[in-house]
Formats: structure tokens, C-alpha cells, sequence
């Protein structure tokens, strides 16, 4: 997509924090992080414009999604307790309209509330 910042991420154009990268899927940290550890984990092709959108067609994208996420959790040692939120709509905050996951983790005390 023209227009989406996400994809000029993954094309190259706007640089990142690269944390960890498959052929599908790139995970990088938030600019404007919101806990200790937090990584944006999308798929490197435009899908769906929020979790709401997804379809049966990607669920290996999305266990491979998952899967990233893990890996990046126990590389950035957080494995012992970590969030995987997707906002969906404007409403819920969400901002950029590319399929995507925050991988947050990382707080001295645990959280309790959503």
C-alpha cells in the first residue's frame, strides 16, 4: 500500500529498530514506547487493515505472527510474563492501518488491568 507507513517500513524507506525477521514477518521496536520492552510485530506484506479484518486464509501468517513474537519476548528476556495487543479501530486507538501486534513486556510490577 502506497501510503502505509508500515510497508516503507519493511520496503526499506523509513528506518527501524529491527529486533528479529522472518521472509513474512518483521518485528521492530515502537518508537514511542508504552512499557520497558515494547515491538511492533506486522507481516512484512499489507494484510488486513486491523485484527478485526483477518481471515481463515491467515492463519499461518498469524501463527508464524505469534511465533515471532514469542522468540522476541525470550530474546528480550521477558519471556516470564509479556502482552500481545492488536487495537482494532480508531476507537480502540489504533493509528496505523497495517495488520499489527505490540509485543510489551518488561514492567517491575505486574499488571493487572487491561
Amino acid at each position: 500500500m502506497r501510503d502505509c507507513i508500515f510497508c516503507k517500513i519493511v520496503a526499506g524507506q523509513i528506518p527501524c529498530d529491527r529486533v528479529a525477521e522472518t521472509d513474512r514477518v518483521l518485528a521492530f521496536r515502537d518508537i514511542n514506547p508504552a512499557a520497558p520492552v515494547h515491538v511492533l510485530v506486522i507481516p512484512k506484506e499489507h494484510v488486513a487493515d486491523s485484527a478485526g479484518d483477518v481471515a481463515p486464509e491467515h492463519g499461518e501468517l498469524l501463527a508464524e505472527i505469534l511465533a515471532v513474537a514469542a522468540g522476541v519476548a525470550g530474546s528480550e528476556g521477558v519471556d516470564d510474563g509479556w502482552r500481545l495487543v492488536s487495537n482494532v479501530g480508531a476507537n480502540a486507538g489504533q493509528t496505523v492501518f497495517h495488520l499489527h501486534f505490540h509485543m510489551m513486556g518488561g514492567w517491575a510490577e505486574p499488571k493487572t488491568s487491561l
